[in-house]
């Protein structure tokens, strides 16, 4: 559901995203007593135009991952072709495989020979969604290949795709996505931009006041906000008590400027700064927080003749396009519990507190 004012990670050209998941109405959470039952899980992909150079920061203490150390700087591969977010924790890796042979299909992938042959590379990160629905209700290939074929520049918010079985603390979390322009000097703009799957040990929503951490005026008025009353946060309280923990927040953030592999490294880095200001706590032992920056090499980002000598001359550019990412990964994972709706019995905070107004 479209949300006026933040953007989207599609405004990065030539990046394109894709949702498949599957919800029964009858899914039901896991507790003591009983498994869950149904399904509540999905897959999201990332299409990146070609020519990407690709890169990835781990900060969770329990990742669950495909490719990342292919994305090290001092390796050989600089770019990817699609990254994978999904549920369904490790076992959703699966669903990486139905990326990897569509794009094979379509002739996407590192050239290896002259008859045609691609190795696509297809980074890949998960969140552990697995109590919400049935344990052995999770993604595969199949859904994998969906999510691929459903890529477009529209981002589907909310409950959808690898966001769909996902809960923020105690609320329903889900994917968020949020973009904003940088302006470097010389005339040169660039876009940041960043897509998030929200499923965090921690809190989006300051259990005091019912609001996302540190909110502001403008953030409010975008997302419809107004304060909760007393017995909404009291509500917010008594979930609070009966919490069950499901972890991990994971996305993508993108660029258009022109960074080499260790450049879009920081990136990365940077955006998890925006992960600590939305979640609190962040990266724990229990999260696998882990996030992808790709640079699209659109824009030339401007040298800066005063840099000191040995320092390398876009180093201010890329300062400001790291804050940018911190700024709109913070964004993307409010914009993910805001949008969501509830699933599986999880209440999202629109039924809980001051409900989001989405224009």
């Amino acid at each position: 559901m479209p949300v006026s004012g933040i953007g989207s990670i599609t405004d990065v050209a030539g990046i394109r995203v894709g949702h498949a998941h599957r919800v029964d109405d009858d899914a039901t959470v896991a507790t003591p007593e009983a498994p869950g039952s149904g399904w509540a899980t999905g897959v999201t992909v990332v299409t990146l135009p070609a020519g990407s150079v690709a890169a990835v920061d781990v900060r969770g203490g329990g990742p669950g991952t495909r490719e990342t150390d292919l994305l090290d700087p001092v390796n050989s591969v600089q770019t990817a072709h699609a990254i994978v977010l999904t549920g369904g924790s490790a076992y959703g890796l699966a669903a990486a495989d139905g990326v990897m042979a569509g794009l094979e299909e379509a002739g996407v992938g590192l050239r290896m020979d002259d008859r045609g042959g691609v190795v696509p590379i297809v980074p890949g990160a998960v969140v552990f969604d697995l109590p919400v629905g049935g344990w052995r209700n999770r993604p595969d290939a199949a859904m994998g290949a969906a999510a691929l074929a459903a890529a477009g520049t529209a981002v589907g918010r909310g409950s959808v795709g690898a966001g769909t079985g996902a809960r923020a603390g105690v609320l329903k979390g889900g994917v968020g996505t949020a973009s904003t322009t940088v302006d470097l000097g010389d005339g040169v703009a660039v876009t940041v931009a960043a897509i998030m799957v929200a499923n965090p040990v921690g809190d989006v929503v300051d259990p005091g006041m019912g609001l996302p951490w540190d909110a502001s005026a403008d953030e409010m008025a975008v997302h419809g906000l107004t304060a909760p009353s007393a017995a909404q946060i009291a509500a917010l309280g008594e979930l609070r008590e009966k919490a069950t923990v499901l972890n991990t927040t994971i996305g993508v953030v993108a660029t258009d400027a022109r960074l080499d592999p260790a450049a879009t490294r920081r990136v990365a880095m940077a955006a998890h700064d925006g992960m600590a200001h939305a979640i609190r706590p962040a990266h724990s032992p229990l999260d696998g927080d882990t996030v992808f920056a790709v640079a699209t090499g659109a824009v030339e980002p401007p040298a800066h003749p005063d840099v000191p000598d040995g320092m390398h001359p876009a180093v201010p550019s890329i300062a400001r396009i790291g804050a940018a990412a911190a700024v709109v990964t913070r964004r993307a994972i409010v914009d993910a519990v805001l949008s969501a709706t509830g699933v599986a019995g999880i209440p999202a905070h629109r039924d809980i507190l001051a409900p989001a107004s989405h224009g």
